[in-house]
């Protein structure tokens, strides 16, 4: 037996098409050659964005479209090469392809917006995003799913398709710091200067609020039992903007403690109709 003859040793047949062992090799070293061009490409990519300060979002949509590109093209040659004929395969299944395309329609509405995520650029890696009430860093962005890091440290994989079709809060988009705020209520008898004063004290003293923009205080209404206030934060720290408002709470409560203002509970008078004639019927009862 010829040494040759091992390469057209026949591992399948599939009507005229023959897959032979010397096929295998030739489309194993082509996704080897791909690997290695997507290997050395990128790390000179990565050379060039470094000297260009391109940011990280970006970065991570060139590499991954530039992988995906080769490692598609790197498919259809090796099948090519192999002496594989794809179009009677394309039009064979087209009818198939129609209806597995209505079973999968969601996969594919992800995929569809992977590919939007990646060129338009509106969700990249490493920006604070709210989801519903999802809230968390982007770690990764892939083809069909994407990686967000909540405040917890919980990685959880959401669809694509809920980054582009719902409402996403983008913390990081506009690089500016993010206003955040804490509601107080206090008694009808305290002093709206000295509330003021303290709330302002309170946001003033913490290492994480901003100077600049400065906190302000707004009278927000006559409660039912409270004078209600809202105090306003600047801060560029988006991911523990909870501990910083848990931080205030606790100043604002000492201050306030320091100041004898209070802050009141909800409370309710029960009025009753008749209460005398009730009161004479029990007595007449006992």
């Amino acid at each position: 037996m010829n040494w040759t003859d091992v390469f057209d040793y026949e591992l399948l047949t599939l009507g005229n098409f023959r897959l032979t062992a010397g096929a295998v090799l030739v489309m194993l070293i082509v996704l080897a050659v791909a690997r290695l061009v997507v290997w050395i490409s990128l790390r000179l990519l990565r050379r060039f964005f470094d000297r260009r300060g391109v940011d990280v979002g970006r970065r991570y949509a060139i590499e991954t479209f530039f992988k995906y590109f080769v490692y598609f093209f790197a498919l259809v040659e090796g099948l090519h090469l192999a002496g594989a004929d794809l179009t009677p395969l394309l039009y064979g299944s087209a009818g198939l392809l129609v209806g597995v395309g209505i079973g999968i329609q969601q996969t594919f509405n992800d995929l569809a917006s992977g590919l939007i995520l990646l060129a338009e650029g509106s969700t990249d890696v490493g920006d604070v995003v709210q989801v519903g009430e999802l809230v968390g860093r982007v770690t990764r962005i892939g083809i069909r799913t994407s990686e967000i890091v909540t405040r917890d440290h919980i990685s959880i994989i959401i669809p694509n398709s809920k980054l582009v079709t719902e409402q996403v809060i983008n913390w990081s988009t506009n690089q500016q710091p993010t206003r955040f705020h804490v509601d107080v209520g206090v008694a009808y008898s305290s002093d709206v200067q000295l509330v003021t004063r303290l709330l302002l004290e309170a946001a003033r003293n913490h290492p994480q609020v901003l100077d600049t923009p400065a906190p302000r205080v707004q009278f927000r209404a006559f409660g039912n039992s409270s004078l209600d206030f809202r105090l306003f934060f600047w801060t560029t720290e988006l991911m523990p903007v909870e501990f910083i408002r848990s931080d205030l709470r606790y100043r604002i409560l000492e201050l306030f403690r320091q100041h004898q203002v209070e802050i009141p509970f909800p409370q309710r008078d029960l009025w009753l109709r008749n209460a005398v004639q009730l009161s004479d019927t029990d007595r007449g009862e006992a």
